[in-house]
C-alpha cells in the first residue's frame, strides 16, 4: 500500500541533501544516456551498412570476365576471358543451388534513346527475366520482361521512372515506342528501384533482343545469380564451383583470380553482419560499464546514509521497528533515486538522437539512429533492479543494527 509518511521521510531527506542526491543521479543519469545514445549510433550504422546492400540482393553470386594473369596448359597469360550464353546455360544447369540467374549484355558505344523529339543517353542493360530479383526492381506499371520476350526476339522494354519523366513527362508511357539508336522498342513496363534515382534512370531489354539489334552474336558481359536460403559455407562452395566450371571452359588456371572476378556477396554481407555483432557487444559492455558505475555510486551513497542515520534507525527499532520496514525505507529510498535519474537519463538520450539525426547531414553510412522501444523499456527495468541492488546492501546492515549499539554510535 501506498505510505505517504515513508514517502515524506523520503523527499525530506533528498531535500537536506540535494548535492549529494545530485550527483548521485546524475553518475545514474549520464550511464542510461551513454548507452542510449550508443545503442542509437550502433543502430544508425547498421542501418547504413543495410542501407549500401538496398539495391543488390545480399544472396548472390557476381562473375565478371577479366583476363588470364598466369600461363596455363601452354597457353600464355594476358587472354581475355570472354563469356556467351553457354557459360550462362551451363552455369545454370550444373551448379546446385541456383535460384534465379540473368545475364547482362552491354552494347559497344552510346546508345541514344529518343521519343517524339526528346532524346537522352541512358544505361541499356540487356538482361533475363530473374534480373528483377537481382536488382530488387519494382514494377510500378505494366509488366516485366519475361522468357517470351527473350524467346521470340522481342521489341519490348521496361524503363525507369526517371526515364519515363525524361521522355515522357506527364504522358502515358505504356505501349508506346522509344527509339534506341533507330530501332523501336514498346514500353510494356515501368519501374522504381531502392537503389535510388541514379537506379531509374536504366532501360532493361531482353538480352537475346539486343545481342541480335546491337550486334552481340551470342556473348554477354556478366552473369550473377541468387543462393536462395544457402549458408555461407554452401555460397562459398557453389563460388568455387563457379570458377572451375569456367575454368574448364575457357581453359585459364583455377587459380587464376584475374581470369574471372566471382564476387560472393554472402561472404561481403556476413563480414559487415559479423562486424556490426561486435559493435553491439562493445556498445553494451561500454553502456552497462557506465551504469555499474553509476550504481556503484548509488550504493556508497546509501551506505553514508545508513551511517549518518545510524541513530535514528536505533530509535526507530527501540520503538518497534520491524528490520523490514528498515530495510523496506532504505531499498525505497535507493530505487526512487535510481528509477527518477535512469528516466531523465533515457529522456535525454532519446532527444540527442532525435537532435542528432535532424542536425548531422545526410549520409549513407550513417541513417536514421534510434533506439528500440523494447530496448528502452528493457534499459529502465534493469535500472530499477539495479538500484534495489545497489541499495539493498546498505539496507541490509540498517536492518541489523542492535538499537543500543544504534544509540550509542556518535
Amino acid at each position: 500500500m501506498f505510505d505517504l509518511d515513508k514517502w515524506q521521510e523520503i523527499l525530506a531527506t533528498i531535500r537536506q541533501n540535494k548535492l549529494r542526491t545530485f550527483l548521485t543521479g546524475f553518475s545514474v543519469a549520464w550511464g542510461i544516456l551513454m548507452l542510449v545514445v550508443l545503442m542509437g549510433s550502433g543502430e544508425g550504422l547498421a542501418n547504413g551498412i543495410e542501407y549500401q546492400f538496398r539495391d543488390d540482393a545480399v544472396n548472390s553470386i557476381w562473375v565478371n570476365s577479366g583476363q588470364t594473369s598466369i600461363p596455363y596448359a601452354g597457353l600464355q597469360p594476358g587472354r581475355s576471358v570472354r563469356f556467351t550464353n553457354e557459360d550462362h546455360d551451363t552455369v545454370a544447369r550444373d551448379v546446385e543451388g541456383v535460384e534465379h540467374i540473368t545475364s547482362r549484355f552491354y552494347a559497344s558505344g552510346t546508345l541514344t534513346v529518343a521519343y517524339q523529339g526528346e532524346t537522352g543517353s541512358f544505361d541499356i542493360r540487356s538482361v533475363h527475366p530473374d534480373h528483377r530479383y537481382l536488382e530488387k526492381t519494382i514494377v510500378t506499371k505494366g509488366r516485366y520482361l519475361n522468357d517470351l520476350d527473350l524467346a521470340e526476339y522481342r521489341k519490348v522494354a521496361v524503363i525507369g521512372e526517371r526515364v519515363k519523366d525524361a521522355l515522357f513527362a506527364t504522358r502515358p508511357a505504356i505501349g508506346k515506342y522509344v527509339n534506341i539508336n533507330g530501332i523501336p522498342f514498346r514500353v510494356v513496363g515501368l519501374f522504381r528501384d531502392e537503389g535510388g534515382q541514379s537506379e531509374e534512370e536504366k532501360i532493361y531489354l531482353p538480352i537475346t533482343t539486343a545481342q541480335k539489334a546491337f550486334g552481340g552474336a551470342n556473348r554477354i558481359s556478366m552473369f550473377m545469380l541468387t543462393t536462395g536460403e544457402a549458408d555461407l559455407e554452401t555460397t562459398d562452395g557453389m563460388a568455387t564451383g563457379i570458377r572451375q566450371l569456367l575454368a574448364q571452359r575457357h581453359r585459364f588456371s583455377p587459380e587464376d583470380r584475374r581470369a574471372v572476378f566471382v564476387r560472393n556477396m554472402n561472404e561481403f554481407f556476413q563480414r559487415f553482419v559479423n562486424l556490426m555483432a561486435g559493435i553491439r557487444i562493445f556498445v553494451w559492455i561500454i553502456g552497462i560499464g557506465t551504469i555499474l558505475a553509476g550504481v556503484v555510486g548509488v550504493s556508497n551513497i546509501m551506505m553514508i546514509v545508513v551511517k549518518e542515520r545510524t541513530k535514528e534507525i536505533g530509535v526507530r527499532k527501540a520503538l518497534g521497528a520491524t528490520p523490514g520496514s528498515i530495510l523496506g525505507l532504505i531499498l525505497q529510498e535507493s530505487v526512487f533515486i535510481t528509477a527518477i535519474a535512469g528516466y531523465v537519463g533515457l529522456v535525454l538520450g532519446v532527444a540527442v538522437l532525435e537532435f542528432g539525426a535532424r542536425a548531422l547531414p545526410h549520409s549513407e553510412f550513417f541513417v536514421n539512429p534510434g533506439i528500440d522501444l523494447r530496448l528502452a523499456l528493457a534499459a529502465t527495468a534493469v535500472l530499477v533492479l539495479a538500484g534495489a541492488a545497489a541499495g539493498f546492501i546498505p539496507a541490509y546492515r540498517a536492518a541489523r543494527v542492535r538499537p543500543v549499539e544504534a544509540l550509542k554510535d556518535e
